[in-house]
């Protein structure tokens, strides 16, 4: 068995395509993510993970025009704030929002996320990144991003606090004994008085533990240095490889690294992110599939834009038809970066905007041909599961949901129901 979870942002959804529903105005609403929590939560999925950005995007076309007027990336809401109202609308599934260590100050985020692990009775999860964008540093009062390997220094020493701050009270603190008249024991709570190179904080919280001791821990680590904070921290990990060698290869490598660390390799679980093309026929899904890779040639923006998203390097200013240039120099996501410029070896700058440099493995086809394929994906690379991201309209969310998932549950593939009430529980059950 393997597990589920969704890839998304609160931002802009399909708003000017089919299927789109009311176009630019229900994506700021709850009612959508509602609809699709309960949807993924009676697919049995583990989790749903908000990705997040706090900066207006104009690494492409030397500006911000671009991607506001396709709505890219911008506009896009907080999720945290999103989160405890989908908790009362769900009851196992996983809610997961994003932090970035590099901005977010370790004692309010490590206050924000044990409230809302209570307010959904142990289902909270935080996705941490170190924020790669010169703008999201200007907006937060520096004038440049941090280098990438001190970024994970700091997320290091970040989560580490996080961590005392929610043990800074025991388990067993909250004692209500009416006869003493006493509500919570101070003597199992007590200052952490943690002083690091970058932060600090007397603490401790004052708010109940959470639930689950700390909430379920998320992190994207692609790079060296990202594999290394996720191996020593991560409950679960995100990866985006477009081989299944490379899945392999990079499970391998972090449980490795686990190991080395002193935890047990099974104690996180490695999610890979794919985006299924389903239809009715294998032809049909051939050709959604086909129609998706000439939006590629046809508007070479979308992708130039995604690739200067990634990198900070505005690919405007390139000529088309000149070899890919050089990534190596960027402070920015450097696994990213590595895909990038392997995929796009040999080509020019239009060649490689008219493919997709940035993908995953190819699962296309009928429900039972894809989850056939995705049970001997997993079987070959050992486990842990698949992240969906793809388009957050109801026909899509219905085809994983109600199309793919029914025939992963006949090849006992995934979860009938949950077993456990709290999110990590369920998450370390297999």
């Amino acid at each position: 068995m393997f597990h589920l979870a969704w890839f998304l942002s609160w931002q802009v959804q399909s708003w000017n395509g089919t299927w789109s529903g009311e176009g630019g105005n229900e994506w700021n609403h709850p009612d959508l993510y509602v609809d699709m929590t309960r949807s993924l939560e009676r697919a049995g999925f583990d989790y749903v993970m908000f990705e997040d950005g706090a900066f207006v995007p104009d690494s492409y076309g030397g500006g911000h025009d671009w991607w506001l007027a396709r709505a890219r990336s911008v506009p896009k809401q907080d999720p945290m704030q999103l989160l405890p109202i989908l908790s009362q609308h769900t009851e196992r599934l996983g809610l997961v929002g994003t932090m970035s260590t590099s901005f977010y100050p370790p004692y309010m985020a490590a206050r924000t996320m044990a409230t809302i692990d209570h307010l959904s009775h142990g289902r909270a999860g935080v996705n941490l990144v170190t924020s790669h964008n010169t703008r999201t540093a200007q907006n937060f009062g520096h004038e440049d991003i941090f280098e990438h390997d001190l970024r994970y220094e700091m997320a290091d020493e970040w989560i580490d606090l996080v961590k005392q701050l929610w043990g800074s009270w025991d388990a067993d603190a909250l004692v209500q004994d009416r006869a003493r008249n006493v509500y919570v024991d101070g003597s199992r709570v007590r200052p952490i008085d943690f002083r690091g190179t970058w932060h600090s904080s007397r603490g401790p919280l004052n708010t109940l533990p959470p639930p689950q001791g700390h909430p379920v821990i998320c992190q994207a680590g692609g790079s060296t240095a990202g594999r290394a904070l996720a191996a020593k921290h991560c409950d679960t990990l995100l990866a985006q490889v477009e081989s299944v060698e490379a899945m392999k290869e990079y499970r391998a490598d972090v449980r490795a690294r686990m190991a080395e660390a002193g935890r047990d390799p099974d104690s996180c679980k490695v999610m890979f992110i794919v985006s299924p093309v389903l239809g009715e026929t294998q032809a049909d899904a051939e050709a959604k599939n086909a129609r998706a890779l000439a939006g590629f040639k046809a508007d070479i923006s979308v992708n130039l834009a995604n690739m200067s998203y990634a990198s900070g390097v505005d690919f405007a200013r390139y000529d088309l038809d000149a070899p890919f240039p050089d990534l190596s120099g960027t402070n920015a996501t450097r696994s990213s970066m590595v895909m990038m410029s392997a995929n796009a070896a040999g080509m020019t700058l239009r060649e490689a905007a008219e493919s997709n440099v940035r993908r995953s493995v190819d699962l296309v086809g009928t429900p039972d041909a894809v989850a056939a394929q995705m049970g001997e994906i997993a079987e070959e690379v050992g486990g842990d599961g698949f992240l969906i991201s793809g388009n957050v309209n109801r026909r899509y969310i219905a085809e994983i949901t109600d199309g793919l998932v029914p025939e992963l549950r006949k090849r006992g593939l995934v979860r009938d129901g949950y077993t456990h009430e709290q999110f990590r529980d369920n998450l370390l059950e297999f």
